[in-house]
């Protein structure tokens, strides 16, 4: 096992992201009836290779190759099938007829360019990471400060107009499920992109259900309306406005007021919202999860006893139900309990309640002196929640100088917590970009990981060669027991404190009949609006 630090790519996927973005709000510009508005955060991006907190937009505007079904199952969207024989080379046949809002043709050109472009690391695209497994990512991506020595993937072959192979670096029975709407730097893009991304960036062309009315302006409303020409399954609604909140309280209250007609429910209203809201409060199981992480610089925490005994110290089904109202599930497993063969139960006595054991535990391990922090990030409605925290420990451990630690925004914690400046823990999240146990345990488990600065750097090379060979595996039970094992052998280590598996709230105005999701996000095209 070791801890090292590592720059905080992905950070912004291990925090809440509905931080929202207080603004007045414009003229929707949409005048059906048949047109919804919701909360979301202001985005940093909208170009799909690079950003990182855009995602209500984004999946919007763009189509996946794969698409995941109410049952969990996948089946392909814009691709017409994606097959290997060995699960190392992968050929994607597109379907013919799709367009981009443009009136180009998606091509297999339009996902090689665009993926390539992602890959090569001078241009510093966020989410080029999802194509590491890809034969020559390497060469684009060196990763250690020395000079790319190829523009282009050689594992990626436009074989003809609808139709291109990947070859990957190790065996993947999992690449299915990667081509998913979560993984957004494996989107297409059009040619036209590449002539100003700058302006892209503003007004991003897609191939999805809907398309832009104008450019994004910073801190103003964004409208998306039905696109006419779009192959897939035709949108239940005409149009969307993406309203942008700083703050979660206030979007909150607006959805109260009829003036949302979706938004996320912030930590701190979650035990109300069920009164306020009636049946108009949606908790939709997702596959994120919620931990307690270590900065790793701090030598008072190396002691694998003493992690594992602010763990049990911590009472989970208590912490649900006063902050939570029952919504969240208590952790038993490094992954989300909705995730296909999530191994419950497998973190054992140290995932359960018991001060006692707890106590003994951390005076076996040589007790605690000075103060310990939990960081996290003020003004996102999560205050009641690490006070809680804060005072199980210092009860049911008798420390006495336990704080709840709030950094100013986002910004200041990532820093914090990238520099390993904090004296205890810190809040931490991953919320799966696609539905299988190897996003979570490869993004937050390994040194190559996005999620990975969160745990203080953990990796362990026994870990890498067991998920290894759980991606690998010839069935997807294999997989499961492969990523079980994998699950165990970190869990000896105890690098995080596993706290709840996410189900993802949101709140509804009385225009909105149901919801649709997958893996925990909304469907907007599959929104139902009441008669």
């Amino acid at each position: 096992m070791s801890f090292s630090k590592k720059a905080g790519v992905g950070a912004a996927a291990l925090v809440l992201a509905v931080t929202g973005c207080s603004t007045a709000a414009t003229d929707a510009g949409t005048d059906g009836d048949d047109t919804i508005v919701v909360a979301i955060a202001e985005p940093d991006h909208l170009t799909p290779g690079n950003h990182y907190s855009s995602y209500e937009v984004l999946v919007t505007v763009f189509s996946p190759l794969m698409s995941i079904e109410d049952d969990g199952t996948l089946e392909p969207l814009q691709a017409e099938s994606v097959e290997s024989d060995d699960a190392v080379t992968w050929t994607v046949t597109l379907r013919d007829g799709w367009t981009f809002h443009n009136g180009e043709p998606v091509t297999a050109q339009s996902y090689v360019d665009a993926w390539n472009y992602a890959a090569y690391e001078p241009n510093a695209w966020v989410n080029a990471g999802q194509l590491r497994n890809i034969v020559g990512y390497p060469e684009l991506s060196p990763g250690d400060g020395s000079e790319p020595t190829a523009t282009e993937l050689s594992g990626l072959n436009v074989v003809d107009e609808t139709t291109f192979t990947i070859e990957l670096k190790t065996a993947d029975r999992q690449f299915p499920s990667q081509l998913t709407a979560g993984q957004t730097g494996l989107y297409p893009m059009p040619e036209e992109a590449f002539e100003d991304l700058e302006a892209y960036d503003r007004h991003p062309i897609g191939n999805g259900p809907f398309q832009l009315t104008g450019a994004w302006e910073s801190n103003k409303d964004i409208v998306v309306e039905a696109f006419e020409e779009y192959e897939g399954p035709e949108p239940t609604i005409d149009g969307v406005t993406f309203r942008p909140y700083l703050d979660t309280a206030v979007a909150y209250t607006d959805a109260l007021a009829g003036e949302v007609d979706i938004a996320a429910v912030p930590a701190n209203k979650v035990a109300v919202a069920e009164s306020d809201f009636g049946d108009r409060f949606h908790a939709l199981d997702a596959p994120g999860v919620d931990f307690l992480a270590f900065p790793g610089t701090d030598a008072r925490f190396d002691d694998v006893r003493v992690r594992q005994a602010i763990s049990m110290a911590i009472d989970r089904d208590a912490v649900n139900e006063a902050i939570y109202g029952g919504t969240q599930i208590p952790s038993t497993s490094l992954t989300s309990p909705t995730m296909p063969g999530d191994p419950e139960g497998i973190c054992g006595e140290f995932c359960e309640f018991d001060p006692d054991a707890a106590k003994a535990l951390l005076a076996e391990a040589g007790g605690f002196e000075g103060t310990m922090e939990i960081a996290f990030v003020g003004g996102w409605g999560q205050e009641d929640l690490f006070e809680a925290y804060a005072n199980q420990i210092r009860q049911n451990l008798g420390i006495e100088d336990v704080v709840a630690a709030p950094s100013t925004d986002f910004a200041e914690f990532t820093a914090r917590v990238e520099s390993g400046d904090i004296q205890g823990m810190a809040r931490g999240r991953w919320g799966a970009l696609y539905p299988s146990q190897q996003d979570t345990l490869h993004a937050v488990y390994t040194a190559a990981g996005d999620g990975n600065f969160a745990t203080g750097g953990y990796s362990n090379p026994e870990v890498d060669a067991l998920l290894a060979e759980a991606d690998s595996a010839e069935t997807l039970e294999e997989s499961y027991a492969g990523y079980e094992e994998a699950q165990a052998r970190i869990l000896e280590d105890f690098p995080v404190i596993p706290t709840f598996g996410n189900r993802y709230m949101y709140a509804t105005s009385e225009k909105i009949a149901d919801l649709h999701s997958v893996a925990g996000s909304v469907l907007m095209s599959r929104v139902e609006l009441a008669e």
